[in-house]
């Protein structure tokens, strides 16, 4: 297949392209500057330099390419984490996951592209009230009022429009390997990074690879609706944390009351961190016969070789 992959120099997409190489997939890959024009060639896809809030751009970068899927995973998610201003980290991405998302589908329409496959989260904001598990069939957590509202929004706004168009959103959960989380053991490092009251906040895990071949099996079986993308152990921060720290040879997190994290770093922190809800890979196991490299978190920390 013609498979254009949108924000393939991400660092999931860095994991992505060279699958679907491998598997003989014909891959063009975007990015938005000319830097890394020459690492997606590396990675044998053609490199192509688009602007996903232009709809110009991403509709000629599209017309061009003709592919058969669409893979969206336009985000811009950089710099040391700001989860008091969540709204502001995430300003960027989140016009990627709503207006970069009709451009693409805009584009998918003009061209006849049949399937689009879209990036969507699915780590600690599952719907916060009832069982700590959710699965496909319950929403995320809208967070209103909060900092996250705009994500959560964008987040759904991408599950809702690409699933209406026939294609498919994969909920990954929290990133790691490749250096998706470097930003967060800095601060873990610095015991910057606490436990906020007991941990009792579910968060689930995906190791880059792992997501990587769930998106590979989701296109070529032309899946359609929502899959969350996650480990087979959705955990407690009390339980996470902690073994993070261990792997990366980092002091114990301190642990703060709930009322001083909100004060330092607001609501949604206490959020993760108390009240998170994790969420079952079973529909993706079961329905694309899908296998996890890592189905823990506890091996995939142990075996990930994190930057000092």
């Amino acid at each position: 297949m013609r498979v254009f992959v949108a924000g393939g120099a991400g660092m999931l997409g860095r994991r992505l392209v060279p699958r679907l190489v491998a598997r003989g997939h014909e891959v063009t890959a975007t990015t938005t500057g000319a830097g890394k024009v020459g690492l997606l060639e590396r990675l044998g896809a053609r490199a192509v330099v688009m602007d996903g809030l232009d709809a110009m751009s991403v509709g000629e970068a599209v017309g061009t390419a003709r592919p058969d899927v669409i893979v969206h995973q336009m985000t811009a998610i950089s710099g040391k984490p700001d989860i008091r201003h969540m709204d502001r980290w995430f300003a960027v991405t989140n016009r990627l996951r709503t207006e970069g998302t009709d451009h693409l589908l805009a584009a998918a329409e003009a061209t006849g592209v049949a399937h689009v496959v879209a990036q969507s989260y699915g780590g600690w904001n599952g719907i916060q009230e009832g069982g700590w598990i959710k699965t496909e069939d319950e929403p995320t957590d809208p967070m209103t009022g909060t900092a996250a509202e705009p994500v959560m929004t964008a987040i759904r706004h991408v599950e809702e429009s690409v699933t209406k168009a026939g294609g498919v959103a994969l909920r990954y959960g929290a990133f790691y390997g490749d250096g998706a989380l470097d930003s967060q053991l800095a601060l873990l490092r610095k015991r910057q990074l606490p436990l906020v009251g007991r941990g009792t906040g579910y968060c689930s895990w995906i190791h880059l690879d792992d997501a990587a071949s769930a998106t590979v099996l989701a296109l070529e079986q032309r899946a359609t609706g929502v899959y969350d993308i996650v480990d087979d152990e959705p955990a407690p921060a009390a339980q996470w944390l902690p073994y993070l720290a261990e792997c990366v040879d980092a002091k114990p997190p301190m642990r703060v009351p709930a009322w001083l994290a909100r004060l330092l770093a607001g609501e949604v922190a206490v959020a993760m961190m108390t009240r998170g809800r994790g969420f079952s890979n079973a529909k993706a196991k079961r329905e694309l016969g899908w296998e996890l490299r890592y189905p823990s978190w506890r091996e995939g920390f142990r075996n990930e070789e994190f930057s000092a």
